[in-house]
């Protein structure tokens, strides 16, 4: 037990008194070369910035303003000089918000102007349910969530409500509960643009009459108005920017088709329906799955995907031209094996939708031409029919093959949501994530990106943990006992393609609310332009599960080097007001 003070308290429990942290070694190292008498300037701070941190374009005003809003934060602190730092006034910087892992403050760095197919977008599936896939309630709560958090792709199931004169959004075949779709589109319409101003696709699985579906066209248009983009053709040979698209919704959905009664297109839909299966991701813990990729699943020869079943039937009615003209990017059906699902044809980008299991099949044997069918078309992969528990699966399995839309469970929570959080921290947190260039380079078979090839390494990046603090402040919301200091250890690694992956951690430091490892750690990556930097804090518990202390997944291609303050998220990915490490990043 580490060296504090305490107090007798009514329940004679002891309750332990924070000690003040104590920089570390190379805090104070630093702090004496960059400063004269104990004192450090807004001028060498700059200088600090500029050679530690990499912040080479870093200007005097700014540094100035870090110094003041330190010093203000920091009041009781004799303040004998305006813009002048001590020691723990300059940690105590180290530590704050002005000094996050990522760009500060956060914006959209990535050019914007290629078409939809460049970029990893920010799924939802079955964005309207509340908790499982079977039983839970629909509603527009999670789809506001969803929007608030930045996701930019809503998923909505429209069928026919009970007397058939009105549309449900609803999960069908399930006792899931109905919400109208009127309240989603109004929900949308209103919390669309909250957290970015760039384009909100909307695909739309359609089990609809042809009259609902002109019901549809008219409450689409009638609630969007302007806000809605319609193409002038109906093919088009590249999809539209971002940047063109900026605060337009956008429908994706299949071409109209025959109407088909909910029994019918329900039977033999998905084997594994049916069954409640309780998988990992649905504890805290989630899976650890950076050593290998998931095993595919078999597949028999007759099942088909959900979204494939309806796609299949043929179209007899005649058309409704409203609710057609609402498609922008039009959903292919499959046919024939994995080279037709694959074909580019070079007159009209298109949409397919592949299962997590269907995507591990294709790519056992033709990875190449997965990543050469989403240069110009959109390839969308979602959860297997099994996770009943609204569970996710892996998805830099979509990623690393180049999949831009990875549609996630997003009420739910694990690593796989971590890391598509982590993901879409980048670029501002806008929702769009520019691809690499590997992804888009034509080129012979030999060529083309394949990220089970053996690369040589690209860059070293090396962590070194230094400390954290925060959770006697925020006990409350992370649930440790204020009377029981904890033993806190950090895993810390690399989510990527599966030679970069790989996790570790640090010593476990009993009794410590403001635990100070100093441990340092090198990861290879052969691919750092899809490596994601997991970090997790702990706690030992020796009788029984280690409990939860914190979590962050952070894109290592905008990590910034230098010392920086980490901020650490709930299980949910929502932030703590205070918890936080201090580490540092270099790459070599």
């Amino acid at each position: 037990m580490s060296k504090q003070t305490y107090r007798v308290c009514w329940c004679f429990r002891r309750r332990f008194k924070v000690r003040e942290t104590e920089p570390p070694a190379d805090i104070k190292e630093l702090f004496c070369r960059y400063s004269e008498n104990d004192i450090m300037t807004a001028e060498q701070l700059q200088r600090f910035m500029a050679e530690v941190q990499g912040d080479d374009k870093v200007t005097k005003e700014e540094a100035e303003a870090a110094v003041d809003a330190t010093i203000k934060e920091l009041k009781h602190l004799p303040i004998f000089h305006r813009r002048l730092l001590n020691l723990e006034a300059f940690f105590r910087y180290l530590m704050s918000d002005y000094n996050p892992p990522l760009p500060f403050p956060p914006k959209v760095m990535h050019d914007m102007d290629a078409p939809l197919a460049h970029y990893f977008i920010y799924t939802g599936h079955n964005s309207y349910l509340t908790g499982n896939q079977i039983s839970s309630d629909c509603s527009v709560v999670p789809i506001i969530e969803s929007l608030k958090r930045g996701v930019r792709v809503i998923e909505l199931d429209m069928w026919p409500n009970s007397t058939k004169d009105d549309i449900d959004i609803v999960h069908g075949g399930t006792l899931t509960a109905p919400v109208k779709l009127n309240k989603c589109l109004e929900a949308i319409k209103t919390h669309a643009f909250v957290a970015s101003e760039y384009p909100v696709i909307l695909t739309l699985e359609d089990h609809l009459t042809p009259d609902l579906q002109a019901k549809v066209a008219k409450m689409v248009t009638e609630t969007f108005g302007d806000v809605l983009y319609c193409s002038e053709s109906e093919a088009m040979i590249d999809f539209p920017s971002p940047e063109s698209l900026k605060k337009r919704i956008v429908v994706s959905t299949k071409p109209p088709k025959e109407y088909l009664d909910t029994a019918k297109s329900m039977k033999g839909n998905d084997e594994d329906s049916v069954k409640m299966k309780t998988a990992s991701e649905d504890d805290p813990w989630g899976v650890e799955f950076s050593d290998t990729l998931e095993k595919p699943m078999p597949l028999d020869k007759d099942h088909k995907d959900e979204e494939f079943h309806y796609e299949e039937e043929s179209v007899k009615h005649n058309l409704e031209p409203e609710y057609k003209q609402l498609i922008a990017i039009q959903a292919k059906k499959l046919k024939g094996g994995v080279k037709d699902w694959l074909h580019d044809d070079p007159t009209a980008a298109k949409r397919i939708s592949l299962r997590e299991t269907r995507l591990d099949k294709a790519i056992e044997n033709h990875a190449t031409d997965v990543i050469k069918f989403t240069q110009r078309n959109l390839l969308r992969v979602f959860p297997k029919g099994s996770r009943v528990d609204s569970s996710n699966y892996n998805p830099l399995i979509g990623w690393t093959h180049g999949a831009q839309m990875v549609a996630f469970n997003m009420q739910t929570h694990g690593r796989s949501l971590w890391l598509m959080q982590g993901m879409f921290r980048a670029n501002g947190g806008c929702g769009y994530v520019k691809k690499p260039d590997f992804f888009l380079k034509n080129g012979p078979e030999d060529k083309i990106f394949d990220p089970k090839n053996t690369l040589p390494v690209k860059k070293t990046l090396k962590v070194k943990i230094y400390i954290g603090d925060g959770w006697h402040l925020d006990f409350k919301e992370t649930h440790f006992d204020i009377y029981s200091p904890p033993d806190f250890y950090v895993k810390v690694g690399i989510a990527g393609v599966q030679a970069d992956s790989v996790m570790k951690k640090t010593k476990i430091l009993q009794d410590d609310w403001t635990p100070k490892w100093e441990e340092d750690f090198e990861f290879p990556l052969m691919v750092p332009e899809l490596a994601l930097l997991r970090v997790e804090v702990h706690e030992y518990d020796m009788t029984e599960k280690d409990d939860f202390g914190g979590q962050t997944c952070l894109p290592v291609f905008e990590l910034r080097s230098g010392i920086r303050a980490v901020p650490l998220h709930d299980q949910k990915g929502d932030k703590y007001k205070s918890v936080k490490l201090l580490m540092r990043f270099d790459f070599v």
